[in-house]
């Protein structure tokens, strides 16, 4: 099959590996791609087209002396503007860092490149990723190539319009409270947040140089957002893996990354279905969507479905806590201090409120509530199924719907089913569910027991498998 902008990265760098097309014609092809469709999706924000063909040159070369190359040779990809990329400006969607250019690379850039990825640049993020959208106070807002008039989600919102039109296979994607699975399922995209520990975090979350981008450590992943499940897995096997920059991160031989995501037969395994979370107010077209989907895993796919919850209290209040003692508020209020007048409001709202340490310890406990009836409710199931958000893309330039299926709800609740499994750090991705009668995505969220990634892929790639989606692409990308 000829390689185009529609093969996945996989078949991009088998391609490549056997010079049947050379990494500068992909990274080319890609950048006119950009140049064509950019200029309404706005995705990225800081394009980095001379980079782009030096890193694309430079595995030619490899390949050309026979040196060996690693298993993404010459894939084009772009990094969430909040990832820290060494000599290349990172904005954080931040007027004050506007013009900020880090010294060193995140980990799993460094491991994007030694695995002969090319960057096609950094892409859009709401302001300093504190957001479910796409828009910030410096650059064009991102829209969704299924609906230019929706939001692509966030906040890894531009990662998401890029994989999602093509301009590239896979992403990079950072993952606080949903960040990667929000925009991966607005954009029909498969969107993994990897157990706690297993993608190592250094130096966005863990640099105190950097206000405002140095939080969230107990909270945030990285992760891939791809179109198929074998991409998610190519790269998990690269990114993932223990650096001493990162205390939390662990070991993770005991997951053949590639290997999960085969198809398996899934016959008997036990899932758990909960629609709402047994509390949370979710979209009829949701509803309808992800419950059909629910069922190819008892009809198509014969494994053991019930519906059940968890069982623990709405931690949404919590989670914002937890948020709150991992951000850096003596810099961030500097910042406002200089900047607030430039800023979005809800977060100068969020870093100026008179927080109190009975706010954080009372968060810390609630935690601890959920991820105890996380794991009990876990060693009944293999794994659990839910929506992946309460609503379909909704209007740019807002955080969130107030009303959903006739309920008054607070603007950031439509990510009911996101934040919990940042609470717990437990595996969960986004896979593409279907579509609404309008034709906007609708995601189902699959979430594993602690450490179980290998189930959670495996679950992904059987349903892909009986519910292909990677033909379907928005009119805008044909």
């Amino acid at each position: 099959m000829p390689i185009s902008w529609k093969s996945d990265a996989a078949a991009m760098a088998a391609a490549v590996r056997a010079k049947h097309v050379s990494a500068v014609e992909l990274a080319t092809a890609a950048l006119a791609r950009v140049d064509a469709l950019d200029s309404t999706l706005h995705a990225f924000c800081t394009p980095t087209p001379e980079l782009a063909l030096r890193e694309a040159a430079a595995v030619d070369t490899a390949i050309a002396a026979g040196a060996p190359i690693g298993p993404l040779a010459g894939v084009p990809y772009g990094i969430k503007d909040l990832i820290c990329s060494k000599d290349v400006r990172t904005m954080s969607g931040a007027v004050a860092y506007a013009d900020f250019v880090p010294d060193e690379d995140d980990i799993v850039v460094e491991r994007m490149r030694a695995a002969g990825a090319v960057s096609l640049g950094k892409t859009n993020v709401p302001e300093y990723g504190y957001s479910g959208v796409g828009h910030n106070p410096v650059c064009e807002t991102t829209v969704n190539p299924w609906n230019i008039e929706r939001t692509s989600g966030g906040s890894s919102a531009g990662s998401g319009a890029a994989v999602a039109s093509g301009m590239c296979p896979i992403a990079l994607g950072s993952d606080g409270g949903g960040s990667v699975r929000i925009p991966s399922s607005f954009c029909g995209l498969v969107g993994v947040k990897a157990s706690m520990g297993r993608v190592p975090l250094y130096p966005g979350t863990k640099d105190e140089r950097y206000p405002g981008v140095s939080s969230w450590e107990s909270l945030e992943h990285i992760g891939p957002m791809t179109r198929t499940v074998r991409d998610a897995a190519l790269m998990l096997s690269v990114i993932a893996g223990p650096d001493s920059r990162d205390r939390l991160s662990i070991p993770t031989d005991d997951i053949d990354w590639i290997a999960a995501a085969q198809v398996r037969d899934l016959k008997g395994l036990r899932v758990a279905y909960s629609p709402d979370w047994g509390y949370a107010a979710v979209d009829p077209e949701v509803r309808r969507v992800v419950g059909e989907a629910a069922r190819v895993f008892e009809q198509d796919l014969g494994c053991i479905v019930e519906e059940a919850h968890p069982g623990f209290e709405d931690p949404y209040g919590a989670f914002w806590g937890l948020v709150a003692m991992e951000t850096d508020l003596k810099g961030m209020r500097a910042i406002v201090a200089e900047h607030g007048h430039k800023m979005t409001p809800h977060l100068v709202d969020f870093i100026t409120r008179d927080w109190k340490a009975e706010d954080f310890t009372n968060a810390v406990m609630t935690r601890k509530a959920v991820v105890n009836k996380m794991w009990r409710f876990m060693q009944r199931y293999d794994i659990l199924l839910t929506p992946m958000l309460a609503v379909p893309p909704f209007a740019l330039h807002i955080q969130g719907v107030e009303k959903i299926d006739g309920r008054m709800v607070q603007p950031f609740q439509w990510l009911a089913f996101t934040f919990p499994l940042n609470m717990t750090g437990q595996p969960a991705a986004t896979v593409p569910a279907g579509f609404t009668k309008s034709g906007l995505p609708v995601g189902l969220q699959i979430i594993g027991p602690h450490l179980g990634d290998a189930a959670v892929l495996r679950a992904a790639a059987a349903f892909e498998a009986a519910k292909p989606w990677a033909d379907a692409w928005p009119a805008l990308a044909q």
